[in-house]
């Protein structure tokens, strides 16, 4: 299975919006054209300086599908790429509205 990597984006969050950053890395299988691999998150380092700064984040780049929060890793069910887009929003702008 050769993987290619589609999406590489990082984009600044104003201080105002929140600050730090949202970044997005995805992988497909070249053949079927199927997500293989992602990377989620939203970092910032003034809020959390361990796990490189990723305060949340969606990843399944070992063991399964899982969410990082603040450090800690859990597992999680997987449903869609989609729904892990969708995830990451939310967990982000709750995060952006408690400051």
């Amino acid at each position: 299975m050769a993987e290619v990597k589609i999406i590489d984006e990082s984009h600044k969050i104003s201080d105002k919006r929140g600050n730090g950053k949202l970044r997005r890395d995805v992988w497909i299988d070249e053949t079927s054209k199927k997500i293989t691999r992602y990377n989620l998150a939203y970092i910032n380092h003034h809020i959390h300086a361990g796990d490189n700064g990723r305060v949340v984040g969606y990843d399944n780049a070992h063991d399964g599908h899982h969410c990082h929060y603040f450090g800690t890793v859990e597992p999680i069910k997987f449903v869609s790429f989609e729904d892990i887009e969708e995830r990451l929003e939310q967990d982000w702008v709750a995060l952006k509205d408690k400051k």
